[in-house]
């Protein structure tokens, strides 16, 4: 097998592209990546340099791929390692760039490594490493690994990393109400609550396929804005990018949208992959007690069970998530770290961290609203 780097998702074949990442995650698939660059939300101006890393086999189409990225920061990752730059930095190492294989802005696990072949994955590996070393970066990282392709970043001695978020799962709900009905009394009584005041005097509606307009897309971009201007002081995606959002994955978009006598006054996007529901964005221009609530957890659980899907997930942190339902799962990264001292450091600290999130998971498992089975 050979390998070779790609000036940008754009570069590819779309079809040989979308043989090695599958259709079942939206995020992986080429056209959702390639409207991250052209719509410009991502470019090395930014700080997202797109390098896919190919390996061909041997009839000379892509065997594996790589969805790389040369970074010279840390923002939009959600795997935070801002303490290993400053670390490196005052050692007097150069931390960035590094590389990093992920979907930018996007804390979704999924495959990291795309593979046609399987057996092209230990190539693929050696192939983000050389690309790594060959280019004097500190480090590469893998973010949001599928836990099944974990053991292979192991076999090749990358250093592994756990973190959590919030799921739900389908337990063969056939309606709300089912789900409602595996809660605690006191549970389904709250949820029920906050339903009726956060949809009270609004309409809620599901925009998805030919139905989305550029209308929606206007009005969800000013919730947007609004959102990313408080968290992270700058919107990561630009307008074009919703535009082609709608334009070529259509099909795969849940907006969801409340409305006050006609008038949007709050959004959520969610993108709809083989078996879950993948909540992405949420914004407002109006404050309503538990629309977020409303919007982002109980609308997607109500479009999931009627899709017949088997989990939510709605995106990073948010322990809020738990007494709606969202459960805590583990999440993982993989990091390749050429210099020994600076693996061993953060080897030690890996440790620590991973009993500190088992601990944690253990904790936030036993709070679930879910009724409990009884005793004997």
């Amino acid at each position: 097998m050979t390998a070779r780097l790609a000036d940008g998702v754009r570069r590819i074949d779309p079809a040989h592209w979308d043989a090695c990442a599958g259709t079942g995650n939206p995020f992986l698939s080429h056209a959702f990546l390639a409207i991250l660059e052209e719509s410009g939300s991502v470019s090395p101006r930014g700080g997202w340099q797109a390098i896919p890393i190919i390996v061909d086999g041997a009839d000379g189409q892509p065997a594996g791929i790589a969805p790389a990225y040369a970074k010279r920061h840390s923002q939009g990752e959600y795997v935070f390692d801002h303490a290993w730059a400053d670390a490196w930095e005052r050692a007097g190492g150069r931390y960035y760039p590094k590389l990093q294989v992920a979907v930018p802005f996007t804390p979704v696990p999924g495959p990291r490594l795309l593979l046609r072949d399987s057996a092209a994955a230990p190539a693929l590996i050696a192939a983000i490493e050389a690309v790594t070393d060959q280019h004097d970066m500190s480090s590469a990282h893998a973010t949001f690994v599928s836990p099944d392709q974990i053991p292979l970043f192991e076999a090749a001695g990358w250093l592994i990393r756990a973190g959590t978020q919030f799921h739900w799962a389908n337990d063969g709900y056939t309606c709300f109400d089912d789900f409602l009905g595996a809660l605690a009394s006191r549970k389904r009584k709250a949820i029920r609550k906050e339903r009726a005041a956060a949809v009270e005097g609004l309409t809620i509606r599901h925009v998805t396929g030919s139905d989305l307009t550029e209308a929606d897309w206007d009005a969800f971009w000013v919730f947007y804005q609004d959102t990313g201007s408080r968290k992270w002081g700058q919107p990561y995606l630009t307008r074009p990018f919703f535009s082609l959002l709608g334009e070529r994955m259509s099909d795969r978009v849940l907006l969801m949208l409340a409305e006050r006598n006609g008038r949007p006054i709050a959004g959520a996007l969610n993108l709809i992959g083989a078996d879950t529901l993948y909540g992405r964005y949420w914004g407002c221009t109006e404050d309503v007690p538990f629309l977020h609530f409303e919007l982002c957890y109980y609308q997607a659980i109500e479009a999931a069970i009627a899709r017949g899907l088997k989990f939510v997930e709605a995106g990073a942190q948010g322990e809020h998530k738990l007494a709606r339902g969202y459960a805590p799962v583990t999440t993982w990264s993989a990091h390749y770290l050429p210099d020994r001292n600076f693996r061993r450091a953060v080897a030690d600290f890996l440790v620590r961290e991973r009993e500190a999130v088992a601990a944690d998971q253990e904790y936030l498992g036993a709070m679930t609203p879910f009724r409990k089975a009884a005793a004997g």
